[in-house]
């Protein structure tokens, strides 16, 4: 049975808060009304600070990583090891490292990892501008953390032979994180210990 409203407002504002992942019809009204109940400059906010995200959001130049300006504050910060270089699937993965503490590099996020069942192949990726760094750029060690799916690990080999030309150490993280996992679900300790204790690339895919 449809619900039925009193209002045009309303439904279409519970039909667009619907549309976000993970939230269902139920809980769009139930946001909706509380949207109501609170004053017209809260509401205000909430709608500046969404305009704001979309509208004045940017993507680093080196990393790819969401910031404020060009460059993104771990790739212009001095006091990173700018000649490590973690690759990872989104940004999500590279705020869940963050929170670790335990890694000092920089990041290269690829936007996704291949998928042929949904369409995303290597040319959907940020694969040839991480190439271009190890190529340009003083890169001397590349981490892999993907997660540990099928995907993940076809995305890790064809970046692998990609990179096989250059002269730089290409490593994946340990095993720590369980095998089917995805990283920004992997808690902090684990995540850390994983990077930490990360393995060379050709020992993992060694028979």
């Amino acid at each position: 049975m449809n619900q039925k409203y009193p209002s045009v407002l309303l439904e279409n504002a519970v039909n667009e808060l619907a549309s976000l992942p993970g939230v269902g019809r139920k809980t769009a009204l139930r946001l909706a009304l509380y949207m109501l109940r609170r004053d017209t400059g809260y509401t205000e906010n909430f709608a500046s600070a969404l305009l704001a995200l979309r509208r004045d959001i940017q993507y680093c130049k080196v990393c790819h990583n969401i910031c404020d300006q060009e460059v993104c504050s771990i790739c212009s910060d001095p006091r990173r090891d700018h000649s490590l270089v973690c690759v990872v699937e989104n940004v999500k993965e590279v705020m869940a490292i963050e929170n670790t503490g335990q890694f000092r590099g920089v990041y290269h996020v690829l936007g996704g990892i291949i998928s042929p069942m949904d369409g995303i192949g290597p040319g959907d990726l940020h694969i040839e501008s991480l190439v271009q760094r190890v190529a340009t750029d003083e890169v001397k060690e590349v981490i892999l953390a993907l997660s540990t799916t099928m995907e993940g690990d076809t995305t890790n080999f064809f970046i692998y032979r990609k990179l096989a030309p250059y002269q730089i150490r290409i490593s994946v993280i340990a095993r720590g994180v369980s095998i089917g996992d995805e990283i920004e679900y992997a808690d902090e300790i684990t995540l850390g210990h994983s990077i930490l204790n990360r393995t060379s690339f050709n020992d993992s895919i060694k028979i």
